[in-house]
C-alpha cells in the first residue's frame, strides 16, 4: 500500500505544479485553491509512504514522479521542447525511479 501512496502523492505533485501555472501566481482563485488541495494530498500522501517505504527512496520517487510527469505534460500541452536530448534525461529519471523501487527493500 505504500508505494501506491506514494505514487499517488507523485500524481498530486503533478496536480500542484500544473495547478500553480494556471493560478498565475497565485492571483486567480480557483486554481489557487486546487492547487493548495493537491499541495496538502500530495504531503499527506507522501507522509504515509514514507512510513514504511525510507525517507531518501520516498522523496526520490516522489520527486522523479513529479519532474518526469510535468516535463512530458509540459511538452504534450504547453508546447515546450521535445528535443532527443531532453528525452534521454526523462528516461534516466524515470529508469532512477524505477530503479529505486525495484532495489528498495
Amino acid at each position: 500500500m505504500a508505494w501506491f501512496f506514494l505514487f499517488i502523492a507523485g500524481v498530486m505533485e503533478i496536480t500542484w505544479v500544473l495547478g500553480m501555472k494556471f493560478s498565475e501566481g497565485f492571483s486567480r482563485l480557483w486554481p489557487s485553491i486546487m492547487t493548495v488541495i493537491a499541495m496538502t494530498f500530495s504531503m499527506y500522501f507522501l507522509s504515509r509512504a514514507i512510513k514504511v517505504i525510507p525517507i531518501g527512496t520516498g522523496y526520490a520517487v516522489w520527486t522523479g514522479i513529479g519532474a518526469a510527469g510535468t516535463a512530458i505534460i509540459g511538452m504534450l500541452y504547453f508546447d515546450e521542447s521535445r528535443s532527443f536530448l531532453r528525452m534521454i534525461c526523462i528516461v534516466c529519471i524515470v529508469f532512477g525511479t524505477v530503479g529505486l523501487k525495484v532495489f528498495s527493500k
